[in-house]
């Protein structure tokens, strides 16, 4: 049984983070929509002068089968959801171009050795998997990771695109295939740090959410890195350690993904029942359902299943915690999240009317930002597939 009570220290960091989300977040989020990405930098130096927190230590390896019996003295994944949430409260696309954890820095803490999270866990890192041949189809991935013996270099050549922070971050974690005859088991994540030469970003995005977060596409060529750059273990032969390994990366983040389109989702659900509120409406929890108005109704209704996706949520994250494997709760929690965020927002603008599709108000900002929680890290549709396949046992082949 996994027991939901906050530890206090959880509880502290809560405290900043609601200051943060509200007293920057929610009141610069408009202009970072409107300008998009062209003054994130701003945000960049504002955290650059903060100070840095050292490096996490990776983590004992636990039974995947059992949760432990022993009181909880630390929970880094269900703080980070928590945390998370909250900010995408105050805005999710300053949350993402906050320069504190990038995507790239999951797949750094899931897989990396030591030294690696030594050299590379205070980075900015984004994260580089989505090529122009395969999106959600990952076992396709055509950038290639070739060994120079004599300089014992990766040399990488490729290209991605949709690589969220691409432009903004100080390293990229990509995806690459060390012998594309090998498929899946070839795939491994390497380490490049921005202004290494033969890596360009070739475009920005404009986008229709998330606009404070920049989205770019980036050339490999002829890319040279170091040899210790490529993530976890460097004996290429285990074919175990391909793309298994790299796909770990999804199970630390799909639960931040999921807590994004909660912060998003219950942003514009309080709006709006507030707005609902000042207008004479009440919302009496203690009558059936048949006894409320259809606008009673449908927000009691959107607040259940903001509820239940932040239980699925919560879930993966505390099973992360304990070494759990949490693949399957993962999914889950994203593929909820994701759509019934995008559900509630839409509703929300319904429900406020002209003023809710105006920009007088930001509901319609939330509906564009929530979008994207459905579709980056794998969309609602492949989520449904890894959760089918995990319960019913096929193997990808019988169940596409």
């Amino acid at each position: 049984m996994i027991d939901f009570e906050l530890l206090p220290s959880t509880k502290q960091g809560l405290i900043g983070t609601r200051a943060l989300a509200e007293g920057l977040f929610r009141k610069i989020g408009r202009h970072y929509d409107i300008h998009e990405h062209d003054k994130v930098q701003e945000l960049h130096d504002l955290v650059a002068a903060m100070p840095k927190a050292p490096p996490k230590e990776k983590k004992e390896k636990r039974d995947e089968t059992k949760l432990p019996k022993e009181p909880r003295k630390s929970e880094p994944g269900l703080a980070t959801v928590v945390s998370m949430e909250e900010m995408s409260w105050g805005d999710v696309g300053i949350m993402l171009a906050f320069p504190a954890q990038g995507l790239g820095n999951a797949a750094i803490d899931a897989v990396a050795t030591s030294e690696q999270r030594a050299r590379f866990g205070q980075k900015f890192a984004a994260m580089a998997i989505t090529e122009p041949c395969c999106g959600s189809d990952t076992a396709n991935i055509r950038t290639t990771a070739k060994l120079d013996e004599a300089t014992r270099e990766w040399i990488l050549n490729g290209e991605k695109i949709f690589v969220t922070s691409g432009y903004h971050c100080e390293a990229v974690v990509v995806w690459a295939s060390l012998d594309r005859g090998l498929g899946r088991a070839a795939i491994k994540s390497f380490v490049v740090e921005k202004g290494t030469p033969g890596m360009t970003v070739t475009k920005v995005e404009d986008k229709l959410g998330i606009r404070a977060s920049d989205t770019a596409s980036i050339v490999f060529e002829d890319c040279r890195i170091p040899y210790e750059n490529i993530l976890g273990s460097p004996d290429v032969k285990e074919r175990k350690e391909g793309l298994g390994g790299a796909m770990k990366t999804f199970d630390a983040t799909r639960p931040g993904v999921a807590a994004m389109a909660i912060g998003v989702s219950r942003a514009a659900l309080e709006f709006t029942k507030q707005k609902i509120e000042e207008e004479g409406f009440s919302f009496p929890y203690d009558r059936g359902l048949h006894e409320l108005s259809y606008v009673q109704r449908t927000v009691m209704e959107m607040e259940a299943n903001l509820e239940v996706a932040r239980l699925l949520t919560w879930r993966s994250a505390a099973m992360l915690d304990t070494g759990a494997r949490n693949s399957l709760e993962a999914s889950m929690g994203k593929a909820k999240a994701g759509r019934a965020a995008t559900l509630v927002t839409q509703k929300c603008v319904e429900l406020l009317g002209p003023l809710g599709y105006s920009r007088e108000w930001l509901v319609e900002k939330w509906m564009r930002d929530c979008k994207i929680t459905d579709i980056f890290e794998g969309t609602g549709q492949i989520q449904m597939l890894v959760i089918a396949r995990q319960i019913l046992g096929f193997s990808r082949e019988m169940l596409k």
